[in-house]
Parts: C-alpha cells; sequence; structure tokens
C-alpha cells in the first residue's frame, strides 16, 4: 500500500505545469506523473492531479486531449481496452489503485461512473437500482433493499417522478430522467467518488439544469470528477478546473490547474485563456 506524502504533492504538481494544489490534505485521489498508452501509442503524458474531496473537479479542453481517457483512468475502465497500461500512478486516499492487490470490482464500488449517453438496463427502474446493491450484499432483506432503492432515487432527484411507477423499464424514461437513474445507481452502492464524462451532452438544456443542480448537491458527501466540453457548465458548477492540451506527438497533457474562478478570469496558460474565451477549438 502506497502512502499519500502531503509535502510532496504541492511539488509534484507545480513542476508539472506551475500547478497550485489548495490544501494538499483535502485530497481525495491523486493522478500523479500518470501516462496512459495503448499499444505503441501515448494517450496521456506525465499528468498529475489533484482531485479534492467533496468538491467538484472539472477537466477541460478540445476534442482528442485525452479528457475522458484520463477520467476513465480514474477507475481503471481503461484496462478493457486490448492494449492499454498505464505508468505513474493513482492514489485513492492513501492506496495505489492500481496496486496489483486492488480488486477492480471493489475499486469501482468505491469510485463510480456516469457516462456521456445515459445507459440504463433493460430492467425495471426499480432493478437498475437494486442490481449493484444485491451484487455487494445478495442477503439484504427486502425492507432494506426497497429502503435503498428509494434512498437512491431520492438522492438523485428522480423519486418524486418515479415513485408510482418503479416496475416501468427505465429504458422508457425520458433522457434526463434516464441519466439521473444511472446517476441513482452509481450512488445506490455508496461511492466515494463519482465520474461524470459529458453527463449532459444528450440532453436539453432544462435536463442538463437538473443534472448540474443535483451535481452540487452530490458534492456535499462526494468527490466529484467531470468531463465537458461547456465551458459555461464548468463555470457553473466546479470548484476547481484542469485544462489539458494535445501535445504535437498527440499525446494529452495537463497545461494547468487552479480554482474555477482563476482558470476562467485569469489564466497562467495563454492557451487556456484562448479556450476559455472561444478563440480555440
Amino acid at each position: 500500500m502506497t502512502r499519500i506524502n502531503v509535502s510532496s504533492v504541492a511539488a509534484a504538481a507545480s513542476s508539472a505545469a506551475e500547478m497550485p494544489v489548495k490544501n494538499p490534505s483535502s485530497i481525495k485521489m491523486l493522478a500523479e506523473n500518470l501516462s496512459v498508452f495503448y499499444n505503441n501509442f501515448r494517450a496521456l503524458a506525465d499528468v498529475t492531479l489533484p482531485a479534492h474531496e467533496k468538491k467538484i473537479t472539472a477537466i477541460i479542453g478540445p476534442s482528442g486531449c485525452g479528457k475522458s481517457t484520463l477520467i476513465r483512468a480514474f477507475n481503471r475502465m481503461n484496462e478493457q481496452v486490448k492494449g492499454a497500461r498505464v505508468e505513474g500512478r493513482i492514489l485513492l486516499d492513501d492506496e495505489d489503485i492500481y496496486a496489483p492487490d486492488v480488486d477492480p470490482v471493489i475499486l469501482r464500488q468505491r469510485v463510480g461512473m456516469v457516462f456521456q449517453k445515459p445507459n440504463p438496463f433493460v430492467k425495471s427502474i426499480y432493478e437498475n437500482i437494486a442490481f449493484g446493491i444485491r451484487l455487494l450484499n445478495p442477503r439484504m432483506p427486502k425492507s432494506e433493499l426497497d429502503h435503498r432503492v428509494e434512498w437512491a432515487l431520492r438522492r438523485s432527484a428522480l423519486w418524486d417522478e418515479v415513485h408510482d411507477k418503479l416496475k416501468q423499464l427505465g429504458t422508457e424514461l425520458s433522457g434526463g430522467q434516464q441519466q439521473r437513474l444511472c446517476i441513482a445507481r452509481a450512488v445506490a452502492v455508496e461511492p466515494e467518488v463519482l465520474l461524470m464524462d459529458e453527463p449532459c451532452s444528450a440532453l436539453d438544456p432544462v435536463a442538463t439544469l437538473k443534472i448540474e443542480e443535483l451535481m452540487k448537491d452530490l458534492s456535499r458527501d462526494y468527490t466529484i470528477i467531470i468531463v465537458t466540453h461547456n465551458m459555461q457548465q464548468a463555470a457553473r458548477v466546479s470548484d476547481y478546473t484542469a485544462m489539458m492540451m494535445m501535445r504535437p506527438d498527440r499525446a494529452g497533457e495537463l497545461i494547468e490547474f487552479d480554482q474555477t474562478q482563476t482558470i476562467f478570469v485569469c489564466p497562467k496558460d495563454p492557451r487556456t485563456q484562448d479556450y476559455v474565451s472561444g478563440r480555440f477549438g
């Protein structure tokens, strides 16, 4: 098990791209000198990025710069791709998630993920939520399971809309409701971190607003890392923002990380300024 050397975190981040780390003791996850390869192609290059506990970190940057590769590395989703490998490390609290003794299934319970397109199971609303709970605790009494399902749906601001139709297929809900169902499915197993990869890209503005409000509410209890192309969304919902770019060799790199207000008002890197102001990408 690898311990986080808090005193070295700020130095590592600063040396990567002069990125300040606010209050290192509050870091929940930390990518440190992380590189991701797909066979011989280097998709990410030496990324050092902290995610602060019970805060929202937005990852922004132009298409192809490695944002999704980075967020998927936080719960080892990339290793499901043949030929994928990582260098460097990612720490969750004081544990290296890529250590040989870490079970990826247990890790993904601690670090849940919501994808770009809603992907409810072709099951009832109830069973969408109950599925993961049963995997972790197959002997849970029905009354307790009912309570957990209701809790998760309330937590995702969906209970009032579906409480009288729990037997309906989750795939029959609207797009925004489906995405909130997927969020409910993720929180039902009580993760510590939620990863969201473009969770609003397929939704209309009304549904997007509901998801953004939900993210802010969930950040009281969860550490959230979100990938978004929507600059207004990043500015509205996140506490910290990481700016990524593609190097000439096509590897993604992190060029700047700071509190969101700083990134959008007075970034240090002119490429960040160009991107957030719409002059690039």
